[in-house]
């Protein structure tokens, strides 16, 4: 183990005759080193010590969490479930993760979401399950519902943005929002925004020439996207639904994995036209 070699191979068999203690008052010409490279020693040792008990204790931490997440699957529901003023601080608490190394307090407060831009969805009390999501924005996002079902009127400019973490994800959400239920017969059509097997410029040319009531993808294609000129633009924008509750084969969701937790606070939400946007209530965020 890391810092315990010295103690393992230390020699302490010697004998009262080989330490030479002559008379009293006089140290051992072999007590004088070790008086002096002691401490410093036990006190790295010490620090090794205390690193290792902080990672063990982390490492249990997050067993814990992932064992009680795999045997109560109600548990993400719950925070969902939510009101905004949690959900805010919910939301905080991953946005500081991806800033806390570069920004100061009062700067990550200042790009901290909202409360009144964070919807209210605690009415419902189903399962947030792709099964139930055309029923859920009838429900708690009327007025979503009734702007999906509208034409589009320019392109590349959907209404709602929907961020899922997997590629798989998005295809499966994308079948979902063509439901006519909720794009009747003149809504937009549903933008399907992923990395694999399509490149951003293919993306680019897609929305420049399509009109789009919804669009899904993953945060880092949507990133790259909101950052194109004239592929997708904001105009329209009014809800961001992030998708919370799926969780991935290891029980995470999509705030749980840093790389995607950094896409989404950075170049989705921290896009600086969806960020203002977000500011000034236009665009409502929703935990699905």
């Amino acid at each position: 183990m890391p810092g315990d070699d010295l103690e393992d191979d230390f020699d302490i068999a010697a004998s009262e005759e080989e330490l030479d203690i002559s008379s009293e008052g006089h140290d051992s010409p072999n007590e004088e080193p070790e008086s002096s490279t002691t401490p410093t020693s036990a006190a790295k040792n010490e620090k090794k010590r205390k690193r290792r008990e902080q990672e063990r204790l982390k490492f249990k931490e997050r067993k814990k969490r992932k064992m009680a997440i795999a045997n109560d699957p109600e548990s993400e529901r719950s925070i969902t479930e939510q009101s905004p003023h949690a959900l805010a601080e919910y939301l905080s608490l991953f946005q500081s993760r991806t800033f806390s190394s570069t920004m100061s307090t009062l700067e990550l407060e200042d790009i901290r979401i909202p409360v009144d831009s964070i919807a209210d969805t605690s009415m419902w009390t189903g399962p947030r399950t792709l099964d139930n999501l055309v029923d859920f924005i009838i429900k708690v996002l009327p007025n979503l519902r009734l702007r999906l079902s509208q034409r589009s009127k320019t392109t590349g400019a959907p209404t709602l943005l929907f961020v899922a973490g997997a590629a798989l994800r998005v295809v499966d959400v994308t079948r979902v929002l063509k439901d006519k239920k909720l794009r009747g017969e003149k809504g937009g059509e549903v933008a399907k925004l992923f990395a694999k097997h399509f490149k951003v410029a293919e993306h680019v040319s897609y929305l420049r020439r399509t009109k789009v009531g919804s669009a899904v993808g993953t945060p880092g294609r949507i990133g790259k996207l909101l950052g194109e000129p004239d592929a997708l633009a904001v105009n329209a924008l009014s809800h961001i639904i992030l998708d919370i509750s799926f969780r991935d084969a290891k029980q995470r969701n999509m705030l749980d994995i840093p790389e995607t937790r950094d896409e989404v606070f950075k170049t989705v939400l921290g896009a600086p036209k969806v960020m203002q946007a977000i500011g000034e209530g236009k665009v409502q965020v929703v935990l699905f």
